[in-house]
């Protein structure tokens, strides 16, 4: 019986179910028709077992996973952020960090190109936008600050943005901002 509070596991199955077929009897199928493109496995069981799109998907991902070795787990969210030309940043991303750091509890969520930083919401998020600058996003209402701060569109993930091209730029100001987002986030 699946754990209700897991959608994907309800979700694999549920096409065991559609399918008649095991997952083991899945991945046999899959094996033995010698495709080895997402695409073009998931169009042959749309066209061969009736699947739908999302069902397809869905089992590839977890027959590939199940196939392949486990990623190592980085030591640091942000280690993949800053790799090859992008490497030279990190003393920035270590400086926002260790400052943050000093203000209490917080989630790091990796995502693909940035850090978020959550407390009960989002307060902050930091990644490297180009080869030469790290972008702080700070979500806060109403920051009071200077040319460095930018005030973002409405609607996007970030009120605030903070682009940053050397550590010594992790001001004073910059780590209030940032604590201002961190108290509302609470």
């Amino acid at each position: 019986m699946p754990d209700r509070n897991d959608p994907y596991a309800t979700q694999l199955a549920n096409i065991e179910v559609r399918t008649g077929r095991s997952l083991a009897e899945l991945a046999r199928i899959v094996a033995e028709s010698g495709l080895k493109k997402h695409g073009e496995i998931r169009d042959m069981l749309k066209q061969s077992l009736g699947m739908g799109h999302g069902d397809a998907n869905v089992l590839i991902h977890h027959l590939q996973a199940s196939s392949s070795p486990p990623a190592p787990a980085s030591a640091d969210a942000a280690d993949d952020l800053y790799v090859g030309p992008k490497a030279d940043l990190r003393p920035i991303h270590d400086a926002l960090m260790t400052a943050i750091r000093a203000f209490g509890d917080f989630e790091v969520a990796p995502k693909k190109g940035y850090v978020s930083l959550r407390r009960k919401k989002q307060f902050a998020m930091i990644g490297p936008t180009t080869r030469t600058r790290v972008d702080l996003g700070i979500n806060a209402k109403e920051l009071v600050g200077d040319a460095r701060l930018l005030a973002m569109p409405p609607g996007g993930m970030c009120q605030y943005q903070v682009r940053l091209t050397n550590a010594s730029e992790v001001t004073a100001d910059v780590v209030a901002w940032v604590r201002q987002a961190y108290e509302a986030a609470g």
